[in-house]
């Protein structure tokens, strides 16, 4: 059992340790709430910085941080590691692996898990890159494949060793796209003097029109030309319909030879069962209304990437992104202590901050509500909200001294192999992509 004390104060369990779940739970802090945090993982990841992981340029620990440090000066809050199985709505219960809860209030954080779109054949061959272990995966990989194409002499399979193929070019396969151009250009041509680097291919496949296609025009346009300056081959209107662990094949007959292709084209929210078919959106999202309620419920809520709030101008929900499901959080926070008290609820709306991504060194593009800017001064920008976004001061100061040695010494010390990773076969790699 889980062991939470019975109280006399109403119970909110949250389920996800995300950005939207801290930032609720920080916020019922002496609220007068019990509250129980519930999460797989004991650590909170700070998921956009997971390709810099996976190209050897921070550590692990550097990017997560314990979930009991956030909440263990918080007197009524209570953390266990468990992997939710299902809700029972009519009970409200919570059951997991470790036992069941009942609750007051539900709140589902659950963020989102990588969308193949139901193709099993690139879910079992490809990468997915949602979670430390699997960034740590893509990084042994990487380097495993230099050690082979060391000691091949087949150039046909030293070519496929050497040839990246990252599908989906949103920020995370623009921003790893750059990560991996930038080892082609300074580090690997100094660990591998032995191999001809140049004939390294970083190949990125966009189903869409352009790069980055929920940024600007302008923004979208100057990360291509970023990209194909540091040498990537950007491929737009290609989409991806078959990996076998060999060939990448598209819908219009191209082919890339390859042995890692990582998959970065689509997400869908993480919905845990125990709900009705017509309460899950498009995406895989739960439908919630203007106060992240559950359609169907006054009890139980969704937020952050697992939630859709569905407006005329919003039709598929808000952006899948930490500051939607930072904002829900927070606002939730106060309308619980409203519906507690039989006060009005408030309504939510979105403070759109922009967006941004990084495409290497000295190279950034920045989309804010009122202007779009690129090069060295959103680089900077970039830099200085990711690591202001960091939780704690030790992972701040870690990321920040990691910046500046690769900055000046153009490289990248943790690429490291400490758990070899080798293709699996069907059973392992679908439990390692969920």
């Amino acid at each position: 059992m889980m062991n939470i004390p019975t109280s006399n104060r109403p119970r909110v369990v949250i389920i996800g340790g995300g950005f939207g779940g801290l930032a609720l739970a920080k916020k019922l802090k002496n609220k007068n709430f019990q509250v129980v945090l519930l999460d797989k993982h004991n650590y909170h990841t700070f998921q956009p910085l997971l390709y810099q992981v996976a190209t050897g340029g921070l550590e692990s620990g550097s990017i997560a941080f314990p979930i009991r440090k956030v909440v263990q000066n918080y007197e009524g809050i209570y953390f266990r590691v468990a992997q939710v199985q299902r809700i029972d709505t009519e009970n409200k219960k919570v059951v997991a692996d470790i036992g069941t809860i009942f609750f007051d209030y539900l709140v589902i954080a659950t963020g989102s898990k990588t969308n193949f779109f139901g193709n099993t054949a690139i879910q079992q061959h490809s990468m997915a890159m949602k979670t430390i272990p699997q960034s740590l995966n893509i990084r042994s990989l990487v380097l495993e494949n230099f050690e082979e194409a060391l000691l091949t002499n087949d150039e046909k399979e030293k070519r496929a060793l050497m040839n990246f193929v990252i599908v989906g070019a949103g920020p995370t396969g623009v921003e790893l796209a750059g990560a991996l151009a930038e080892m082609k250009k300074h580090v690997l041509p100094k660990d591998y003097p032995d191999l001809d680097i140049r004939q390294m291919e970083i190949n990125v496949i966009q189903g869409g029109s352009k790069v980055l296609d929920a940024m600007s025009e302008k923004s979208s346009r100057r990360a291509q030309e970023f990209l194909e300056k540091l040498g990537v081959n950007v491929w737009v209107n290609e989409i991806v319909t078959n990996f076998d662990g060999k060939t990448v094949q598209t819908k219009s007959g191209l082919e890339f030879q390859t042995e890692t292709v990582i998959w970065t084209a689509g997400v869908m929210g993480a919905v845990i069962d125990g709900f009705e078919a017509s309460v899950i959106q498009r995406g895989n999202r739960l439908k919630v209304n203007e106060y992240n309620q559950v359609e169907g419920f006054t009890d139980i809520f969704a937020i952050g990437d697992v939630a859709a709030m569905v407006t005329e101008n919003l039709p598929m929900g808000h952006p899948m992104m930490a500051q939607p499901a930072i904002q829900q959080g927070q606002l939730l926070a106060t309308n619980l202590i409203q519906l507690r008290d039989g006060k009005p609820l408030k309504k939510f709306a979105y403070n759109d901050k922009g967006s941004m991504a990084t495409i290497g060194r000295n190279k950034a593009v920045v989309d804010l509500p009122k202007f779009h800017f690129s090069g060295f001064f959103a680089w900077f920008v970039w830099m200085f909200v990711h690591l202001m976004s960091l939780i704690g001061f030790r992972n701040k100061f870690l990321v920040f001294w990691n910046w500046v040695y690769n900055y000046l010494m153009f490289d990248r010390q943790a690429r490291l192999i400490v758990r070899p990773y080798k293709k699996k076969n069907e059973e392992s790699f679908t439990k390692n992509n969920e």
